[in-house]
């Protein structure tokens, strides 16, 4: 069991009944998956910084990236039916929880000018999309190697039913939202 698991079981779990009323720990909010994913639009006339985003995904995750496609054609962006534009991967498990730990207590304090997380990335249903700008926050990539720098999209799936619950979820869990 992981840190972050451990401190959710402990504190998080008694802390969101007693403010929600929840009788039954299934009733409970809790992550179910995290999904990461990086767009690339010009990966469709450059190949290399597709294999290059799908090698830095990987070590940022620690599990292999996925090559995203692009499902219809579009003239204008010239792009293909098919063509990659993007990668990403899901974390489940243990490597959910060490990736948000590491993203709350290492990686978003090294993002110039931090002042907390917004909140408007709530979608309605209890998840929560993180937008960074550069990749580079993250301890495994090596600045002097990147040719690019690229932002990313970070996605809670939580299992809560309002987004109420599930800011509360991740606020105990130690995500600086903005005052």
């Amino acid at each position: 069991m992981t840190r972050l698991e451990t401190l959710y079981k402990e504190n998080v779990v008694p802390e969101m009944a007693k403010e929600f009323g929840y009788k039954s720990t299934m009733e409970m909010p809790t992550l179910k998956a995290l999904s990461l994913n990086i767009g690339l639009g010009e990966a469709s006339q450059n190949h290399k910084l597709i294999e290059e985003a799908v090698d830095e995904l990987t070590r940022i995750a620690g599990q292999k990236a996925v090559i995203t496609r692009a499902k219809k054609s579009i003239a204008s962006f010239k792009l293909r039916e098919g063509q990659p534009v993007g990668c990403r991967v899901m974390l489940r498990r243990d490597r959910m929880w060490d990736f948000i730990d590491k993203l709350i207590n290492f990686s978003l304090p090294r993002v110039r000018d931090f002042r907390g997380v917004s909140d408007k990335g709530f979608d309605g249903r209890g998840n929560f999309t993180l937008g960074l700008k550069e990749h580079t926050i993250f301890p495994e990539i090596e600045i002097d190697r990147v040719e690019k720098v690229k932002g990313m999209n970070i996605t809670f799936v939580t299992s809560a039913r309002t987004d109420k619950e599930s800011k509360t979820l991740l606020t105990l869990l130690g995500m600086p939202f903005k005052k």
